[in-house]
């Protein structure tokens, strides 16, 4: 199967179940036509996505530089569809870019993607938060999707341009560390004392989970005494 864009997703401000006094953009929705791809800038102050007409909702946790761009796995999806009874559409996860055929699960933080004449690069895993629970309305629905742990991955804008759906994907660089988003999701959600492990990233490492990591261990030492 050919790696594609099976639909790039934007959100419009809606109302947030969780939290009553903040919109959410968490429900996406698929683009006719090609969506414009931009470097979006710090969390305060800058654009927020990195799709153009993409509304992000809490630019405190979601947003920025380092997470431009969700993807997720349409076959995961799938999965999700058939676990649950009922149809999951793209864009339903808030991802930007539904993607088939590509292992986005097994991507290594720093690999970077073709997407026509857009270039990404991977940053980090996807961390479920109240918003997603309460959208999806499952009863125990971050747990069951942490148990699951295919998160997607977060992407930073290296080159901009623009995408639209049927684009083939490309993996033009494959990290050498082996640290994987799967690693990172994993660090930051049931074992939590394997953050140290992802400094082998090295360079890939982006500088918001570089920060997690160091607090973490800051927290850690403060513990030991």
């Amino acid at each position: 199967m050919t790696a594609r864009v099976e639909s790039v997703n934007v959100g419009r401000a809606e109302a947030n179940p969780a939290r009553r006094n903040r919109p959410t953009g968490i429900r996406k929705r698929p683009v006719d036509g090609p969506v414009q791809v931009r470097e979006p800038g710090p969390r305060r102050g800058g654009l927020g996505s990195g799709l153009a007409g993409d509304f992000i909702g809490d630019g405190k946790y979601h947003g920025g530089t380092d997470q431009a761009v969700y993807a997720f796995a349409r076959e995961e999806l799938d999965f999700w569809a058939q676990e649950l009874g009922r149809e999951i559409p793209d864009g339903s996860f808030g991802e930007n870019l539904t993607l088939s055929g590509f292992d986005v699960d097994g991507a290594r933080l720093g690999d970077v993607w073709r997407i026509g004449e857009v270039l990404l690069q991977v940053t980090d895993a996807r961390i479920p938060c109240g918003t997603f629970r309460a959208s999806m309305e499952v009863r125990g629905w971050l747990r069951r999707f942490t148990e699951r742990g295919r998160s997607g991955a977060y992407l930073k804008v290296l080159s901009p341009g623009t995408v639209r759906a049927g684009l083939p994907v490309e993996l033009v660089r494959r990290a050498g560390h082996g640290v994987g988003v799967a690693d990172a999701f994993r660090a930051q959600t049931t074992d939590r004392e394997r953050m140290p492990e992802l400094l082998r990233a090295g360079e890939d490492l982006c500088e918001q989970l570089r920060r997690r990591v160091e607090e973490a261990q800051r927290a850690a030492a403060r513990r030991s005494g």
